[in-house]
């Protein structure tokens, strides 16, 4: 049964979800196997990973899953719940046993392991009036409060495995840590002033033992001064390069790094501590390093004042001058680009474009207050903001304005459709990879697929703004001014932006008599999963833009 493709009887749930398989991979050449795919009363999709815990020489892997009722062969079989049951599975056997019970209320549940495999605390969230609260194994309560958004959840242990670290972001973006004793206690806020991008657990003990900072590049620190100055000195091992951490041995003697930047396109390696060696184990795209784009930061003001950064990449062995431009939006909003090597934007490169990829108002990365400035401006300051970037560029010299062309995905995808429909004059073309066309709609499909929660609609409206207002921000609703040709690409499986976005996004600017060409990815969902789609797409894009904006020939 396929999420969007596949209509439902009257009696299902029209709301829909994703489950992602976990495969074990043996190192010891055995075959290769999924998480519950041997237990018939488990879906074979995995909800959540809790950790990995050795116990009398074996190891166990900790999942969510989600459990049938009755048969699950037969036509009277179903799924029990939306929420999912903690499951302990050995890693050798793959025999699983269930750990702790599901969440039976609106909301959600989160579980954190000790070192034991027992589970150390457990946080409950309830969407009907976000609150939410905080028990140990004996099932006392240690923590409770409120965050109508649901953006609260247990991080791990702390510092110390008699602690556990809950996160708790508020409604302007700004995200707190607070560390709370098992045994019960006074919590207190951790990290008060750092921008957390990520945080490290130990892998036997789940422990919290360091956390890398946000920013441009990786900055990491950890609680233990050895393993701090190990980590160090591997970031010092490769100069101009941006390196991140990626895994470690149980002592810290071996570390697995990838490096970026430059014109690396992304190598993966094996530190050795004790002998000082760095050996290559592969490279995320086995290209030449001649035929790698530069990349740097991009700063400018936007049209008020306002600073932003964006990430620049030029085509490799030509004059930064008077570039044609693909203007590169991210997805999300709330996510953000970094000065790395990405294929979408060292693709284009490669043809001959400079690529931009502002990281407008309403990116993470840059502090609450800038990513909470991008709340209600779908469309508005957000947009403006992507089109400034271009504006500097010309300014400057680096791009031809009248080469411009915007493609993006998800938001990026509404980006740019927004870039030729409520702007003008701006662009020679547009591509929308599972974009929003309709942002209205998108809305209230959320809105209902959620069972009408209350966290759910209090995002949305926080996010878009209010919904009477979201017609005027819809590019489907002026598909009559569009003023460049537009390629739409999605994939017929998407259930975080339905297909229907660019389908009737196509219909309506047929009917106005627009250029619009539309691409169906098959089998595909909304993260181009699919290595097929992946390059359909790209060859889709690049046809299209040679197409309406070529770049100028080799020479």
């Amino acid at each position: 049964m396929k999420s969007e493709t596949t209509k439902l009887d009257a009696g299902f749930s029209t709301d829909m979800t994703e489950l992602f398989t976990m495969v074990v991979v043996p190192l010891n050449g055995d075959k290769l196997w999924s998480v519950f795919a041997n237990d018939e009363k488990i879906t074979g999709g995995v909800r959540g990973f809790y950790g990995i815990r050795q116990r009398d020489g074996r190891f166990y892997g900790y999942f969510g899953g989600l459990t049938y009722k009755g048969d699950f062969r037969s036509p009277v079989g179903y799924l029990t719940s939306g929420g999912p049951v903690l499951y302990e599975v050995d890693l050798q056997n793959r025999q699983s046993r269930m750990v702790a019970p599901r969440f039976e209320n609106n909301g959600f549940r989160q579980w954190v392991l000790g070192k034991d495999g027992k589970v150390a605390a457990t946080l409950d969230y309830i969407s009907t009036n976000g609150t939410w609260t905080i028990r140990n194994a004996d099932g006392t309560k240690i923590q409770e409060g409120a965050n109508p958004l649901g953006d609260v959840g247990l991080v791990g242990l702390g510092t110390t495995v008699e602690t556990v670290i809950l996160s708790d972001e508020r409604e302007n973006g700004e995200v707190r840590w607070f560390e709370t004793p098992l045994g019960g206690g006074a919590s207190k806020e951790i990290l008060a002033d750092v921008y957390v991008h990520k945080y490290f657990t130990d892998t036997y003990t789940g422990r919290l033992i360091g956390y890398q900072q946000e920013g441009d590049t990786p900055a990491y620190t950890f609680s233990d001064p050895r393993q701090q100055k190990i980590v160090s000195a591997a970031m010092k091992a490769f100069p101009g390069l941006i390196v991140h951490l990626i895994d470690w041995s149980e002592n810290f003697d071996r570390l697995v790094v990838m490096t970026e930047g430059a014109d690396d396109p992304q190598t993966w390696w094996k530190i050795d501590i004790a002998n000082g060696k760095a050996e290559e184990i592969g490279f995320s795209y086995p290209i030449d390093h001649a035929d790698v784009g530069p990349v740097q930061v991009f700063k400018y003001n936007a049209g008020d004042g306002t600073a932003i950064e964006g990430v620049l990449t030029l085509p490799p062995g030509r004059d930064p001058k008077n570039l044609p431009v693909v203007v590169l939006p991210h997805g999300g909003p709330a996510a953000r680009d970094y000065p790395g090597f990405d294929w979408w934007a060292q693709a284009f490169a490669s043809r001959g474009y400079a690529v931009l990829q502002p990281n407008f108002r309403g990116s993470t990365g840059y502090g609450a207050a800038f990513q909470h400035a991008g709340n209600g401006q779908w469309g508005r300051i957000m947009q403006s903001d992507i089109s400034d970037g271009l504006a500097a560029l010309a300014k400057q010299g680096i791009v031809d304005p009248k080469r411009a062309c915007i493609m993006g995905a998800s938001y990026g995808g509404f980006a740019a459709l927004a870039g030729v429909t409520l702007q003008h004059e701006i662009y020679r073309c547009a591509v929308s990879v599972a974009g929003v066309s309709d942002v209205a709609r998108l809305a209230s499909t959320n809105i209902v697929g959620s069972n009408y929660d209350k966290a759910m609609r209090h995002a949305v409206e926080q996010e878009l703004g209010a919904r009477r207002d979201l017609r005027a921000i819809s590019p489907i609703n002026f598909a009559t001014g569009a003023d460049a040709p537009i390629l739409l690409i999605h994939g017929k499986d998407d259930i975080v932006v339905p297909y229907d976005q660019s389908n009737d996004m196509a219909v309506a600017l047929q009917r106005a008599g627009k250029p619009v060409e539309l691409v169906t990815l098959t089998d595909e969902d909304h993260w181009l999963s699919r290595s097929t789609t992946r390059q359909e797409m790209l060859e889709a894009a690049m046809r299209f833009m040679e197409q309406h904006n070529p770049a100028d020939p080799v020479r």
